[in-house]
C-alpha cells in the first residue's frame, strides 16, 4: 500500500508550489484595519472546549468578547475566566441554541446592543453489525434521524449563523471575519465517522461558497487532527473510541484555539493542524487507495 516515491514527490512539489503562491497574495494582517482592544468578538459554542479556549484567547488580548452557548451556568464560568483574563467588564454572555432560529435572532440583538457529531460507521448507526446484512427500517429511521442531528449541529447551525450575523457583520465592522472551526474528517473522510465527516463537509463548503458571495468579509476555517477532551460524550451516536485515546494523543484545546485566532489575523483561508497534514490531502487526490488504508489503520476498521 506504500505509494511509489514519484508520486509522493508530485505531491510534495505541488504542496510547495501552492503554499509559495498562497503566501506571495495572502491579505493583510487583519491587525492594519483594527486594534486587538477594539475588536468585538461572538463566539458560539463557548460554553466548553474549543469555543471556550478561543474566548479566553481574545479576552486576554483586550477584545470585547461575548460568549454564547447552550449551557447557562458553564457560560457565566466562561465570563467569569474572561475577565480575569482581560479586561473587566468587557465580556458579556448569552445562553442560545444555535440551531435554533428565535435564538438566533435574540443574540443578534444582543449582540448589536452590546458545532454534535457522530462517530460510529454508518451501517453501525442503523443497527448492523453483519456488513452482508440489510437494515431493518426501524435501523433506516435511526440512521435517518441521526444524521438529522448532526446536520443541525454540524450545518443548519452555522447556516443560520451566517444567514443572521452577515449583514450585521458587513454594516458594524470596519474588518469582519467569519470562523469555521472545522475538522479534517471533512477533507479527508474516515471510517467511523461517516456522519460527522460528511455534515462537517457540507458546512465547509458552504463557507467557502459565502466566502465568494461576500467577499469583504473574510472567512477562515480550521481543519484540526483530533482534539483532546470528552468529545464523543456528547456525540449524537455515542459510539465506541477506536483511535489512540484522544485525551492523551489530541491536540491541546489551547494550541488549536491560539491557531484559530492566528487565522483569523492573518486572513488565512484553510488552516490544516498540524499543518503537514495538508499534504494528506493532495496525497489522498493522488493515491487515495494508500489514504484509506491509512484511515482503517488508524482506526482499527476491518470490513
Amino acid at each position: 500500500m506504500i505509494p511509489p516515491p514519484a508520486t509522493i514527490v508530485a505531491a510534495l512539489s505541488c504542496l510547495a508550489i501552492s503554499t509559495g503562491v498562497y503566501y506571495a497574495v495572502r491579505p493583510l494582517p487583519r491587525q492594519t484595519q483594527i486594534r486587538k482592544r477594539d475588536e468585538r468578538v461572538l463566539v458560539i459554542g463557548a460554553s466548553s472546549g474549543i469555543g471556550r479556549s478561543i474566548a479566553h484567547e481574545y479576552a486576554a488580548r483586550g477584545a470585547n468578547v461575548c460568549v454564547a452557548g447552550r449551557r447557562a451556568e458553564l457560560l457565566k464560568k466562561v465570563l467569569e475566566e474572561c475577565d480575569a483574563l482581560g479586561e473587566k467588564g468587557k465580556s458579556t454572555h448569552m445562553a442560545a441554541d444555535f440551531t435554533n432560529v428565535e435564538d438566533l435572532v435574540r443574540l443578534r440583538q444582543f449582540v448589536e446592543a452590546a458545532g454534535v457529531s457522530a462517530l460510529q460507521p454508518l451501517m453501525n448507526v442503523a443497527g448492523i453489525d453483519d456488513p452482508n446484512a440489510d437494515a431493518t427500517s426501524e435501523g433506516i429511521t435511526h440512521a435517518v434521524e441521526t444524521a438529522k442531528k448532526a446536520m443541525n449541529g454540524n450545518y443548519f447551525g452555522p447556516l443560520g449563523a451566517a444567514v443572521a450575523f452577515i449583514p450585521l457583520l458587513t454594516r458594524t465592522s470596519p474588518s469582519p471575519s467569519i470562523l469555521l472551526v472545522s475538522s479534517l474528517a471533512a477533507v479527508i473522510p474516515a471510517p467511523s465517522r461517516t456522519l460527522y465527516a460528511s455534515t462537517k463537509a457540507a458546512s465547509l463548503v458552504l463557507y467557502q461558497a459565502l466566502s465568494i458571495e461576500h467577499p469583504s468579509i473574510r472567512f477562515s476555517a480550521i481543519l484540526p487532527y483530533t482534539v483532546e477532551g470528552d468529545f464523543r460524550a456528547s456525540a449524537v451516536d455515542a459510539g465506541p473510541v477506536r483511535e489512540a485515546d484522544p485525551s492523551k494523543h489530541g491536540l491541546k484545546r489551547e494550541v488549536v484555539a491560539r491557531r484559530c485566532v492566528q487565522a483569523v489575523d492573518a486572513g488565512e483561508k484553510a488552516v490544516f493542524l498540524p499543518a503537514f497534514y495538508r499534504a494528506g490531502l493532495f496525497l489522498y487526490w493522488i493515491f487515495p487507495a494508500f489514504v484509506e488504508w491509512r484511515a482503517r489503520k488508524k482506526y482499527g476498521f476491518t470490513t
